[in-house]
């Protein structure tokens, strides 16, 4: 039980945040505009306000103070006083309870009420009349931690080279929630992530990194449960310190820490997809809980000629004013927080090309790129951004700076339209075979800067991909208005599931065909959760708000013969990734270099078996064609793939290409559990089946 103070003495200004040092806790808190700062201390289920201190000291903005005999189990929040004038930017409301922006554990939730809005809702001024009802007993609060108290034993960062990289893209209660081998207390939390049967599951597809969506503490939005409905994706931040309290069986942080050592044991990295370019509190009409009332003028990006309203380069209301050294520490706080105290191994920024944005747009060189590129810490974890938003200039891909691996919509783009049988995709496919050089190599960046996938959580799945021509988004509750309206998504005859043995198989193949085009690329491949066993979310391409079957990954469905097939084939791919480096290129591979006399890294061949010339990568109408990728060895020879593709509704033959005396079948994607193979000196052709792909092998000794 924490020992209730007596008195508040000055304490620093740093660490920000409630910081307990074995003999009381400092309190210290930025804000540049406010002219008072209360310290509110709350009993253990904050419910009920114990005694307030003034902060009387503020020192380069920072206001601190520090309570002896205070320590873990402390709950508190702020109070801050200032001008109430939004036509300045400030919306300043001692009313309102605010939570600690590094606040590292909550208690309580956000019980809607109009006394959350730091005005008068519904007043005919709008946003200009100051709402005086208290809103705390509708707050969450934050609660003092101890970090020091969890055995990492021989945990250290896997570091596994960015080539070696095969993301699995997860959400953490929908990977686990309906897994019957996890006992159901601890379903959809982290204890359930480190399940023994959850990385037997990982370790048998061959992926190496979990990427989470959100675990950093969200809110559950207003209009959403206004309608039965529920955050569940959590890209609406309510703290980016405080893990998701739902995610935490007992609610102990440690959860979080077993979870990502169990996982690391068994080899496989952590990342996280954090959201730093808006919070929860939206527009300039949304609720005030935590930055808005500490110093909205600080932390979010104003209209210049009018401050009362915010930027919305998000699509969410309020973008976070990232050109802020303030608002920048807060960000690199938090992402050191979780690497050095979680020991997570990177992060995925949603929105990336807001935390780029500086007054006078997107700059690669800004402020926050530069500070996590220098960072001891940061710049040797994984780093990911998603490289667009909604403002201004926003499309940002292949632009961000070195050390920045990008989600390549292209990449998802163009394999979607090929494999749907769209004309005029050769050349696009192969650039992005190649690690879409055209947008990354630049500055010595590496092919794994392109994040190449077929599917994400924003969108459809790869079942749904093949089985539906429209989205079916009714159940959220906007007439089927959101979600994307083109997804190069075709169902093949029948909209949704059907039994029909014709179109089953067709699907089938092309769902094997688009995984196998994923791993088979230059860069880093992602793979959705589920994908690997025919999950479908029934045709709804954007199920943030369904926290329900239609998300979860269906582990019966996965037990299924089909979907048992899918998962082995899945595994085959993975494996013949990691086993041939010609697959994984640690440079772009321009066709240039010579592994070698004679023999280019890259070559293109029609399925005449003669090299491309420029006139057949014109053909608006073939869909065919093959690519041969060669690597040198130790031993002075070379390892050499070739990839023959075949997007056409008939079977095609190739002729094989005359650079090597032998080849191996490893992989014929129609016909999933194949076995390998070597051909026959006399077999000049090989046949590749509609919709599908075959990979030959071949070492090539030096002559």
């Amino acid at each position: 039980m924490p020992i209730e103070p007596t008195r508040l003495e000055t304490g620093r200004p740093y660490p920000l945040g409630a910081s307990w040092d074995g003999l009381g806790v400092n309190f210290a808190v930025f804000s540049a505009h406010a002219e008072r700062i209360e310290l509110c201390l709350f009993n253990a289920n904050g419910r009920r306000e114990v005694t307030r201190y003034d902060l009387r000291e503020c020192t380069d903005e920072v206001w601190h103070g520090y309570l002896p005999d205070a320590g873990p189990g402390t709950v508190y929040a702020y109070r801050a006083h200032g001008p109430y004038e939004p036509g300045r930017g400030h919306r300043f409301n001692p009313t309102k309870l605010l939570l600690d922006p590094y606040a590292k554990q909550l208690v309580g939730n956000v019980t809607w009420s109009d006394a959350l809005f730091g005005y008068r809702v519904g007043n005919q001024r709008a946003d200009l009349t100051m709402d005086r009802r208290d809103s705390a007993a509708a707050m969450p609060k934050g609660v003092v931690v101890d970090d020091r108290a969890y055995d990492w034993g021989r945990d250290r960062p896997l570091e596994r080279p960015w080539c070696d990289t095969i993301i699995y893209e997860a959400h953490l209660k929908g990977l686990t929630r309906q897994h019957e081998a996890i006992p159901g207390p601890v379903r959809g939390t982290f204890q359930a992530l480190g399940h023994p049967a959850v990385i037997e599951h990982l370790l048998r597809i061959g992926v190496t990194a979990v990427e989470l969506l959100p675990v950093h503490a969200f809110l559950q939005d207003r209009f959403l449960v206004e309608k039965g409905l529920t955050n569940y994706w959590g890209y609406s931040t309510l703290s980016f310190f405080a893990p998701e309290p739902a995610y935490l069986a007992t609610g102990a942080l440690n959860e979080v820490r077993a979870a990502v050592r169990r996982l690391h044991e068994a080899g496989i990295e952590v990342i996280l997809d954090v959201v730093y370019n808006h919070t929860c509190e939206g527009s300039e009409m949304g609720p005030t809980l935590s930055w808005r009332g500490l110093d909205n003028a600080s932390y979010y990006r104003l209209l210049p000629d009018n401050p009362r309203i915010c930027i919305n380069d998000t699509g969410t209301g309020n973008t976070v004013n990232m050109s802020h050294p303030r608002v920048i520490q807060m960000v690199m706080d938090s992402l050191r927080y979780y690497v050095e105290s979680f020991h997570v191994d990177g992060f995925r920024f949603d929105l990336g090309s807001v935390l780029g944005r500086e007054h006078t747009g997107f700059d690669p060189g800004s402020g926050f790129f530069d500070a996590v590129r220098q960072d001891p810490v940061l710049s040797r974890v994984k780093l990911i951004s998603e490289p667009w938003d909604i403002g201004p200039g926003g499309y940002q891909l292949g632009n961000h700076p070195p050390g920045f691996a990008e989600w390549n919509d292209k990449f998802r783009d163009g394999v979607r339209r090929f494999w749907k049988g769209d004309e005029g995709l050769r050349s696009d496919l192969a650039a992005r075979l190649t690690g879409s050089a055209e947008l990354f190599d630049r500055r010595r960046r590496q092919p794994w800067a392109s994040v190449n996938y077929i599917a994400s959580h924003d969108g459809s799945t790869l079942e749904d991909l093949v089985s539906y021509d429209h989205r079916h988004n009714a159940a959220n509750g906007e007439d089927n208005r959101d979600g994307h309206s083109d997804n190069h998504s075709h169902n093949w005859g029948v909209e949704g599931e059907t039994d029909d043995p014709e179109i089953l198989e067709i699907r089938e193949r092309l769902k094997r065909a688009m995984l196998a085009t994923v791993l088979f690329s230059a860069g880093t491949p992602m793979l959705l959760a589920g994908d690997e066993m025919n999950r479908t979310q029934g045709g709804n391409n954007n199920a943030y708000c369904q926290d329900n079957e239609v998300s979860w990954v269906d582990w019966a469905r996965g037990a299924t013969e089909a979907a048992q097939e899918m998962a082995r084939f899945t595994a085959r791919l993975t494996r013949l990734r990691h086993r041939l480096a010609p697959l994984r290129p640690p440079r772009f591979p321009h066709g240039r270099s010579e592994p070698l006399p004679g023999l280019s890294d890259t070559q293109w061949f029609g399925q005449d078996g003669q090299a491309l010339t420029p006139e057949a990568w014109g053909d608006p109408v073939s869909k065919t064609f093959a690519m041969l990728r060669a690597d040198g060895t130790e031993e002075g020879g070379a390892d050499t793939v070739l990839l023959m593709m075949n997007a056409d509704s008939a079977d095609q033959r190739f002729t094989l290409p005359g650079v090597a005396r032998s080849w191996h079948l490893l992989l014929n994607s129609a016909e999933p559990d194949g076995e390998e193979r070597s051909l026959q000196e006399d077999e000049e052709t090989v046949l590749v089946r509609a919709r599908s792909l075959v990979l030959l092998w071949s070492r090539m000794d030096q002559a």
